[in-house]
């Protein structure tokens, strides 16, 4: 089974209300080879939200409390995200998903790249939190730009 993040499959559950649809990816729910998940709204966020950048570091420094994940207007939110990416791993495993598609440069969900937390756009190579977690926890992880690996 694969796990994939909800805006993949046209959900309107982005920070700003938006989906990222991707026709192959809908296909595979649609099939019902895929499970949807969006670990933000798992988290207690709603949609639209303001939009939040991981603040000195990775998803792995958020999960080693070296880093967190601000809004743009500065206010903290880094227990929701850590709280979503532990129910997105929870739902893995119930799942038994054996890969995860998941958004890029997302601050929960970018497999290999984040935004820099400059809130100008810049991204740099890293983790989300939930991309970190599930990569720590032995799942294989990837972005939309690699589905045609599977």
């Amino acid at each position: 089974m694969i796990l994939v993040s909800s805006c993949l499959a046209g959900v309107e559950c982005r920070y700003n209300g938006s989906h990222s649809y991707v026709g192959k990816i809908n296909k595979l729910v649609e099939e019902k080879k895929a499970v949807i998940a969006c670990p933000e709204l798992l988290g207690g966020f709603q949609t639209p939200r303001e939009p939040a950048e991981i603040i000195g570091g990775s998803g792995e420094d958020v999960l080693d409390g070296r880093a967190v994940i601000n809004t743009q207007s500065g206010k903290d939110v880094t227990d929701l995200y850590i709280k979503g990416a532990y129910l997105t791993l929870e739902m893995a495993r119930q799942i038994k998903a054996d890969t995860i598609v998941l958004k890029e440069n997302s601050p929960s969900c970018g497999s290999s790249h984040i935004y820099d937390g400059s809130f100008s756009s810049q991204k740099i190579a890293g983790n989300g939190v939930t991309a970190a977690l599930l990569k720590k926890e032995g799942f294989r992880v990837i972005s939309e730009h690699q589905i045609d690996e599977l």
